[in-house]
C-alpha cells in the first residue's frame, strides 16, 4: 500500500488527536502586553503517572521512505513539539480490535505540532529533509505503556497530495 501525505489540518487529524498551532489570535495578552498567549491546545490524557518532558533529537528521513511498524501508547497522549521548526512526518491508523487499519499520513508546517490521543496507532518520528529536535509531553509512570505492531507488508508513503 502507498499512502501519499497530505498538509495536516485539525479536520483532517482531528479523530487522532490536536494539531497545536497558533489561532489566527492569542486567547490573552499578558507579560505587560508583550506576549500573546494562544492557550490550552491540547488534551493531555493520563490514565495515572505524571505529565513529563523529554527532547528527542531525530534523524533526518525523506520521502519516498518505507514504515513497516507502528506503536501506540494505551496509558497515556503523546505531543511532538518541533523546536527547530523542521516539518515532520504523521502517519496514523484507526484502531480494528486491536490491529492497526486504514493508515493515513501527513506533513506539518513548520510551526505545527500534534498531540495524539491515548491508545492511537502512530508512526515514529519522521523528521524531513533535515534533522530535528522536538518536545515530548507524555506519560511518564508505571505499567507497559508501549504496543507495537510490525505490518506483514510495510507500507510505503510517497510524495505530497
Amino acid at each position: 500500500m502507498t499512502l501519499n501525505p497530505r498538509p495536516l489540518t485539525q479536520a483532517a487529524f482531528a479523530a487522532f488527536g490536536d494539531v497545536i498551532d497558533l489561532k489566527d489570535a492569542p486567547d490573552k495578552i499578558i507579560n505587560q502586553g508583550h506576549c500573546g498567549r494562544h492557550h490550552d491546545l491540547a488534551t493531555l490524557d493520563f490514565t495515572d503517572g505524571r505529565a513529563g518532558i523529554s527532547l528527542f533529537d531525530a534523524d533526518a528521513r525523506h520521502l519516498p521512505c518505507t514504515v513497516d511498524m507502528v506503536e501506540r501508547h494505551p496509558l497515556g497522549s503523546q505531543a511532538f513539539i518541533p523546536l527547530t521548526g523542521t516539518p515532520f512526518l504523521v502517519i496514523v491508523a484507526e484502531d480494528d480490535d486491536g490491529t492497526p487499519a486504514r493508515p493515513q499520513a501527513f506533513v506539518t508546517q513548520s510551526r505545527q505540532s500534534v498531540n495524539l490521543h491515548r491508545g492511537v496507532w502512530h508512526g515514529v518520528l519522521c523528521p524531513l529533509g533535515e534533522r530535528g529536535l522536538y518536545a515530548v509531553v507524555d506519560r511518564i509512570g508505571p505499567g507497559d505503556n508501549l504496543e507495537e505492531h510490525w505490518f506483514d507488508t510495510p507500507l510505503r508513503v510517497g510524495a505530497m497530495n
